[in-house]
């Protein structure tokens, strides 16, 4: 059954991720939208099944949760809205694998933990892939402006405010972590709990994107119709939310069940592999550019993150539990 959940998760994953990149090459801008219809309709499910309709105390005291909302809700937000400055999809999903690398540093920092060589190696290698691929988007933003410039076509550029929120958006993911580990240790581990309340008592905060929302849903309505039946048609556009929605929700429950089966170790192949399935798909199909430059990074930051998790030993170490 196990294994039906990381199929799951790998499917509607990338799934979701091909779904978001045709919503923001629509409609640039929607960010924010796309991530309250994803907390609004996991808090529902949530609401019903989880919490029985609110009749279900919560096994972690909502004070507990509170702390762990407000930096999901940001880490949530921060990602989304990143994509509204001149972020491309394939860089976004190569920078948010310098997860490793702020784990790493506030462990160091807050935890006082100490790595081997090899994971200082293997962050240093995620750095520097990080580092590259960035550079080599910067570049080709460069060469764009460049044409424009000669075109007589007004330039602006935001990227660089994408990536100071992608940046906020590791360091916050980072501590929510070392936040959470120390929930479960002190309370257990309950991920469908956890998974409703992350998702129902951030939702108060959008009333802040309240104005930003609004705006961006007649676009949606505007899109061509697709004909579902005889007499029902529903706009493209609402079609792929509802699509990114239902596999924000699939994708998310699947990893936090295959959190609470597998070991850390498993979770970051299967992540990993889930990662650059959406990336190479991305580049294919969307032909979205991507010179040398990135995929030299993309080889730095996936060797760096398999080489953290210590894939040479894992066979070892599998063996020797079997025995």
């Amino acid at each position: 059954m196990a294994l039906v959940f990381v199929a799951l998760a790998i499917i509607s994953c990338c799934s979701n991720v091909v779904l978001l990149e045709i919503l923001m090459r629509n409609i640039p801008g929607c960010g924010n939208l796309i991530t309250f219809f994803q907390f609004l309709f996991i808090a529902l499910e949530g609401f019903i099944f989880a919490s029985r309709c609110g009749t279900v105390k919560p096994a972690v005291p909502i004070r507990n949760y509170l702390l762990l909302v407000f930096m999901y809700f940001a880490v949530s937000v921060s990602n989304n809205w990143a994509l509204n400055f001149n972020i491309p999809i394939p860089l976004h999903m190569i920078f948010k694998s310098g997860s490793l690398v702020t784990s790493m540093l506030l462990g160091m920092l807050i935890l006082k933990r100490r790595y081997s060589m090899m994971k200082y190696a293997s962050v240093l290698m995620v750095s520097i892939g990080i580092l590259i691929a960035t550079w080599a988007s910067q570049q080709l933003k460069n060469n764009e402006k460049e044409i424009r410039k000669l075109d007589d076509v007004p330039v602006t550029d935001k990227s660089l405010i994408g990536i100071l929120l992608m940046s906020f958006s590791l360091l916050l993911s980072a501590y929510m972590g070392i936040y959470q580990e120390n929930i479960f240790q002190k309370f257990g581990k309950h991920p469908r709990e956890a998974l409703f309340y992350s998702h129902a008592l951030p939702l108060p905060g959008f009333i802040m994107l309240a104005s930003d929302i609004t705006s961006h849903l007649p676009l949606f309505s505007k899109s061509a119709p697709i004909h579902l039946f005889a007499s029902v048609s529903i706009p493209y556009l609402w079609l792929c939310l509802l699509g990114n929605v239902f596999t924000q929700y699939i994708c998310v429950r699947s990893v936090f069940t295959i959190v609470s089966r597998y070991s850390a170790l498993t979770v970051t192949m299967i992540i990993t592999c889930r990662k650059f399935i959406s990336l190479v798909f991305s580049i294919l199909y969307f032909q979205n550019p991507f010179t040398p430059a990135h995929w030299w990074g993309t080889a730095l930051v996936f060797t760096g993150t398999l080489l953290f998790t210590d894939i040479a030993n894992f066979g070892d170490q599998r063996a020797k539990k079997e025995k």
